[in-house]
């Protein structure tokens, strides 16, 4: 990658390894050990994991934050203690009878809206410092606390007993793999996640991820600049800001900018900020009516390189 390039690489993660090792096989191809993701997919689960690369890691707090999609095969009737195909199996329950599917739609439905979610005991939250996963594999027994998330929706894609397949919109910090633990409680039946693909994250479709061999191959090609995403893409559905050179002067002296010829509305709003010549200055926050406060500053002497 060529110095001074800052962006963003859609990466379709394969089963079998962790969102680090994407990252570390990308830090080195591009050599350089400024590289994060904006999103954890766990070693069973495949699909978009969006990696940054040098100054573009600092908008991947707005990756994380965002909704994500997935598809998920879950399989009911049988439980694990990591609610997936990975952990061990605790019960395999004898089902004379399987539930129909508006039963099992029924049950989803439960799990739909800003609910309280319990995480799997095999998850990387912290607990007084330590992985609940070190915690569960050290047998450790800990109460684990619920949290609040967003579900959008889960649609039944097909069910074929013990199979089920859904799709689900959510919102950050959503367990999948509860969700299928959760259903299949609900059901009186149990069940656990089989395979889950990622399809969406943020603004970031899994049609425009490149495998790691693609990444390979775009490396030993030099072609970075036709794969590499501007950061901005992270914040499309911020409104955008231009701003005049003495504002730009006052943005990288981290001071506020007067905006003349717009009135703010919204009071905290986000904004992409751009210089006249097409600059991404970074990320503003709005105090109405007319001032901008800088909250994410790109540096003016390592900003991203367009072709």
């Amino acid at each position: 990658m060529p110095p001074g390039l800052n962006g963003l690489l859609l990466v379709d993660k394969p089963v079998g390894i962790t969102s680090h090792d994407v990252v570390s096989r990308v830090r080195r191809l591009v050599g350089m050990t400024r590289v994060g993701h904006g999103g954890t997919l766990d070693p069973f689960a495949s699909g978009v994991v969006v990696v940054a690369v040098g100054q573009a890691t600092r908008v991947l707090q707005y990756v994380q934050h965002s909704d994500k999609r997935y598809l998920a095969h879950v399989v009911l009737g049988v439980e694990t203690d990591s609610h997936d195909i990975e952990g061990e199996i605790l019960a395999r329950r004898a089902v004379t009878e399987w539930p129909s599917v508006s039963d099992v739609e029924q049950a989803a439905s439960l799990f739909t809206g800003a609910i309280e979610q319990v995480p799997p005991r095999h998850s990387a939250i912290k607990i007084a410092g330590r992985k609940m996963y070190d915690l569960a594999r050290a047998g450790v027994k800990v109460d684990v606390p619920s949290r609040s998330v967003n579900v959008y929706s889960i649609d039944v894609l097909s069910y074929d007993p013990p199979d089920l397949r859904i799709a689900v919109h959510c919102g950050k910090g959503t367990y999948i793999r509860s969700i299928a633990r959760d259903i299949g409680s609900a059901l009186g039946i149990g069940a656990y996640c089989h395979g889950l693909r990622r399809y969406v994250n943020g603004p970031f479709c899994l049609k425009d991820c490149w495998t790691l061999d693609d990444l390979d191959e775009a490396h030993q090609q030099a072609r970075w600049s036709s794969i590499a995403i501007h950061p901005d893409a992270a914040i499309a559905h911020l409104d955008a800001l231009v701003v005049d050179e003495t504002g730009v002067a006052a943005w990288y002296h981290g001071r506020s900018i007067h905006v003349s010829t717009t009135r703010l509305v919204d009071d905290g709003a986000l904004l992409r900020v751009y210089a006249s010549d097409g600059r991404f200055l970074g990320v503003g926050r709005s105090n109405p009516p007319d001032i901008v406060q800088p909250k994410l500053v790109f540096s003016s002497q390592h900003g991203i390189e367009d072709e």
